[in-house]
């Protein structure tokens, strides 16, 4: 039976891949906006394909910067469906195949660390999704974590985009959660959170699960910079990462 659940998903997620793209065709979206709600439809796809169900506390952001913990790919499918936005993501994913391209045609925007002129780049295809209302999501993180800790250690890049575009910054949490089916062989470390296991092996992984649950929890407010934040964008690293794990730690009841 896990091998007849495991091969029935994957064909679920490549006909998902392939009813989209071919809709994308069809549809031509020529704006931002169209482009990121033909991508909230393949979220819900996505999440539809593998069992998963999702719900959220406090309202969701629809317009500034949207961060959160990061702790599998699954956060993004899950962000997207959520509602249409921007996503910021690292170059790397441009030349991934089939992700690649959706991404691109989704309108995200591509960062390369330590090239020049990224930051700027970065900084004008985000302003681009502010000034067309979308909410602009990325993971401070920069990777996947765990779950050992809340979050791994912000990055400051994107957060001094954010504050220099004079964008609220809206912060959230994601949880995971596995059925009572899974819960007795499984664990969300080894089966879910995306660590340093390869990512087909980990895709294999995943596709086995019964179902999941996931719950992504926003503060009721952006976050408050301090005027030394303003001024130092390492300093306004610490204080994001600082908000979203008090939200972690004191989940909103």
């Amino acid at each position: 039976m896990s091998s007849i659940r495991r091969a029935y998903r994957v064909l679920l997620v490549a006909a998902v891949f392939a009813y989209s793209i071919a809709e994308v065709f069809i549809l031509r979206p020529k704006t931002r906006a169209q482009r990121a709600a033909w991508l909230t439809k393949i979220g819900r796809r996505l999440l539809w394909s593998v069992d998963i169900t999702y719900s959220t506390i406090g309202k969701v952001p629809s317009h500034g910067a949207v961060i959160s913990n990061h702790l599998t790919y699954v956060d993004i499918v899950l962000h997207a469906a959520l509602r249409p936005c921007v996503f910021v993501s690292k170059i790397e994913l441009r030349s991934t195949p089939v992700l690649g391209w959706i991404s691109y045609m989704a309108g995200t925007v591509y960062v390369a660390r330590g090239a020049g002129g990224s930051a700027a780049k970065a900084g004008q295809g985000m302003a681009a999704g502010f000034a067309d209302g979308l909410p602009v999501t990325y993971f401070p993180e920069g990777t996947t974590g765990v779950g050992d800790v809340p979050v791994l250690p912000f990055r400051s890049g994107l957060i001094a985009q954010t504050i220099a575009a004079e964008e609220p910054m809206y912060y959230g949490f994601i949880r995971y959660q596995l059925t009572p089916r899974d819960a007795a062989g499984k664990t969300l470390r080894n089966d879910v959170h995306w660590g340093p296991q390869g990512l087909w092996e980990h895709i294999w992984n995943f596709v086995d699960l019964h179902g999941l649950h996931a719950t992504v929890e926003f503060a009721p407010e952006p976050i408050a910079f301090s005027p030394e934040a303003v001024a130092n964008r390492k300093v306004a690293a610490v204080e994001a990462e600082a908000a979203v794990t008090r939200l972690a730690l004191n989940p909103i009841p």
